[in-house]
């Protein structure tokens, strides 16, 4: 186990560090600085911007362009600026307003500092520190336990086993793990860049994976290109340059041949998008951690759930006590507001204990016996040796009678959580009461569950709480549960969990370290599981899930662990967050296929051409405007459209569907206008600008098929487009050398073009779309 380096010097811990050694402290650097953010800095995302290595071959691009003395082929720098403009502002307006949110919920600790509690930013706690940790918490730093009342830890972010650890005085605890547990007085021995998990990079707030499905299979894309656009262009430039001695004329051939591989946009428009989801989620106070768990939430197809928090508003109500053996109702509120004071529990049952204003029962503590996930039952042991407990009482009734039992189940079926309350007095256990607490579903809970049944999300509720009484709420709030629920308690440890989680939606009386086992058997069955839950009871679970949703203000450690946190502490923010995380996905899948098109068909031109030997047939700056104009422009417009259907899983199959036909067709027009133009010896300005004509054409064939439905926006959109683009074919053969399509020798061809290109274009799609990929496996 790690070293925790013993202080030097004893804190007292009534008093705790004085003002002056705090500012002595923090000019010495003993701060508790982390050094991880949970968004990248202005400087880094600047960076991810611009030093790719698409960037770089734009750059050795342009230098050779400018050597030529070409200066109007270097319009092809405007995209890629653009595409840095605006991906490095989406992401840091994004970063700025998660920042903002964040800072309401980054953690404070209970201090004691000058004699007195105070509450203190995490990063502005010192060396030396006296923290008090009660269950829930983060642990902020490496310490020591100077005092405990029956503190538990769980170091699974450390060491990888989930089992609770009871700590005692002198006990060291570290930075990254979390109470789960008791309270504790804990002096801090290491802390900021000292502590053990901050050299780990702050593992308990990790993300979750790395890229995104979309970028996995984007940077597979770009991947393929890295170790083929350099040996191609290569290839090409030299045979040119054999053939016609030309180097100029070869190098700006070359550079069309390259820039046209190379998918610019397609990587900047997905991080904006997932950017741009992130702003808008934080505009609806939710904190979103992790860029890529907003596409993961929209891929998720099974949601757990936890009772309390989720499905119910969590303000529990004491609605009566069920007294036994003779006890009066006062005495059981009276022990269970005793057990709430010594344990100092802050849970939602000890509000609604405490809610009830009695008076605690006057008696002397020898023990406590805090609140545990595992045990279900806090206490305390009396100095008379009475031993005083209260808990679910499936695990702390040792014997119950038959009319207990059906007390509880009774009590279970109407949607009660139950506790008994206990006395044992020589090894002889004494029911004193049930206490029935109800809780309040709710109010958009129906309408928000009967949502993600619709969207095809199966619901399956994961809870501490007595298997009846979660159904019977599950059923409150509509969701279907059909008496498929299970008691997890009464489960063998070697039960095959991948059948139990195919035959049940409800999971009772679950331990924290069976919610994740739960989790891992849905994954195991294929299934992409997301996780909700507000306690640190949760943690493991989430932890476990793809993506995990914390409701905020109850468990730092939940909030750490989560992908996203509910500052608003509004579950029903799962529509917009899953109808976000769509409208990421299926309009980054849609117009991904427009980028695709010209890296398909640069590819196979330029291998063409180094087999024919002759020149490239166009130049860079004569694409600039089929590029902006089919592309470009209209993508990052379309991303922002709301489609919030369920993804479909198969982006490769969608984009090729558009990509590879528009590209054949491409390669089709222009091999054919080559032909032609060897056979009629027309010039490099016709017969580039006819290549250039039919490859905007087929952009915008292509730009109409993804566009359907054609609503009044998306019309105007593609019609101001395809004016602008007949008047950069009318009027800039000096701004981007090409040829007026209004030469009346060769209008007969651009006509006849433009009336090839719809049909040849929906003929490809039926061969590849019906024919041919259909027959194919994607995954």
């Amino acid at each position: 186990m790690i070293k925790i380096k013993k202080p030097e010097n004893y804190t007292d811990l009534e008093t705790g560090l004085t003002s002056q050694q705090v500012q002595d402290k923090t000019k010495q650097g003993l701060t508790n600085i982390q050094i991880k953010k949970l968004s990248r800095s202005i400087p880094q995302i600047l960076a991810d911007n611009i030093l790719t290595l698409f960037n770089f071959l734009n750059l050795v691009i342009a230098l050779l362009i400018a050597w030529t003395g070409s200066y109007r082929n270097l319009f092809f720098l405007g995209p890629v600026l653009a595409n840095i403009i605006i991906g490095s502002y989406q992401q840091i307006r994004s970063k700025l307003t998660i920042d903002k949110i964040n800072l309401v919920n980054e953690q404070d600790f209970t201090t004691i500092r000058d004699g007195k509690e105070s509450k203190v930013h995490i990063e502005d706690l010192v060396q030396d520190d006296i923290v008090l940790l009660k269950r829930g918490n983060t642990i902020p730093a490496d310490g020591i336990i100077r005092s405990t009342n029956g503190l538990q830890t769980n170091e699974s972010s450390i060491t990888g086993e989930s089992d609770t650890i009871e700590k005692q005085i002198d006990d060291p605890v570290y930075s990254g793990s979390f109470a789960v547990a008791g309270l504790a007085k804990v002096q801090l021995t290491q802390v900021g860049m000292n502590s053990f998990v901050s050299k780990l990079s702050n593992a308990v707030s990790r993300e979750k994976g790395s890229d995104s499905v979309l970028m996995k299979i984007i940077n597979n894309i770009i991947k393929i290109l890295t170790y083929t656009i350099v040996p191609i262009g290569l290839l090409l430039f030299f045979r040119s340059f054999l053939k016609n001695g030309n180097i100029s004329a070869s190098i700006l051939g070359t550079s069309a041949s390259v820039i046209g591989m190379i998918p610019e946009g397609l990587v900047v428009l997905t991080s904006v998008a997932l950017a741009t989801g992130a702003y808008n989620l934080s505009r609806k106070r939710i904190l979103v951690r992790s860029l890529n768990a907003i596409e993961t939430l929209a891929r998720v197809d099974t949601l757990c759930l936890d009772k309390t928090g989720t499905i119910t508003t969590g303000k529990l109500t004491v609605k009566k006590v069920l007294t036994q053996n003779g006890a009066s109702e006062n005495f059981v509120k009276q022990i269970a507001a005793k057990i709430v004071e010594v344990t100092q529990e802050t849970n939602a049952t000890a509000q609604a204990i405490n809610n009830l204003k009695i008076e605690p029962l006057a008696d002397k503590v020898h023990e406590i016996l805090p609140f545990s996930s595992e045990t279900k039952y806090s206490g305390y042991i009396s100095e008379s040796g009475i031993k005083y407990t209260m808990g679910a009482p499936e695990f702390i009734i040792d014997s119950p009678t038959a009319e207990v039992k059906q007390a509880v189940e009774q009590a279970a079926e109407k949607g009660f959580r139950v506790i008994a309350v206990l006395k044992e007095e020589n090894s002889k256990q004494s029911l004193q009461g049930l206490i029935l607490i109800s809780d309040q579903v709710r109010r958009q809970a129906k309408n928000t569950f009967e949502y993600l049944k619709i969207q095809g999300i199966d619901l399956k509720i994961i809870s501490g709480d007595n298997p009846v009484t979660v159904a019977n709420v599950a059923t409150q709030a509509g969701i279907d549960t059909t008496d498929s629920y299970v008691d997890m308690s009464t489960i063998d440890d070697d039960t095959d969990f991948k059948e139990l989680v195919k035959k049940y939606k409800v999971f009772g009386r679950v331990r924290p370290s069976q919610k994740s086992d739960l989790i891992k058997a849905m994954q195991d069955n294929g299934l992409t599981v997301g996780m909700t839950g507000d306690g640190v009871n949760d943690v493991l679970a989430m932890r476990q899930s793809d993506c995990s949703i914390a409701i905020a203000g109850e468990s730092d450690a939940a909030e750490a662990s989560a992908d996203f946190v509910l500052l608003n502490r509004n579950f029903d923010s799962m529509i917009y967050m899953l109808n976000e995380g769509r409208r990421v996905i299926n309009n980054v899948e849609r117009v991904a296929s427009l980028y695709l098109i010209k890296t398909i068909y640069s590819v196979v031109l330029s291998i063409f051409f180094i087999f024919i030997g002759t020149g490239y047939p166009f130049e860079p700056s004569q694409l600039t405007p089929v590029n902006a104009l089919t592309v470009g422009i209209p993508t990052f417009i379309l991303a922002l459209e709301p489609n919030y259907r369920p993804p479909a899983g198969r982006f490769m199959r969608n984009v090729m569907e558009i990509a590879l036909p528009a590209a054949i067709c491409n390669i089709i027009l222009i091999m054919t206008i080559n032909l032609i133009s060897g056979w009629a010896h027309l010039n490099y300005a016709t017969t580039s600008t006819m290549s250039v004509f039919g490859i905007g054409i087929i952009g915008y064939c292509a730009l109409l098929s993804i566009s359907k439905p054609l609503i009044i926006r998306k019309r105007v959109m593609i019609g101001t487009s395809f004016v602008l683009f007949l008047v950069a074919f009318i009027f800039s053969e000096k701004l981007f050398g090409l040829q007026s399509i209004l030469n009346l020798n060769y209008t007969f061809v651009y006509i006849s073009i433009f009336l090839v290109a719809w049909p040849l274009f929906m003929f490809m799609r039926e061969v590849f779309g019906r024919r041919v990929f259909s027959k194919i496996n994607w995954k």
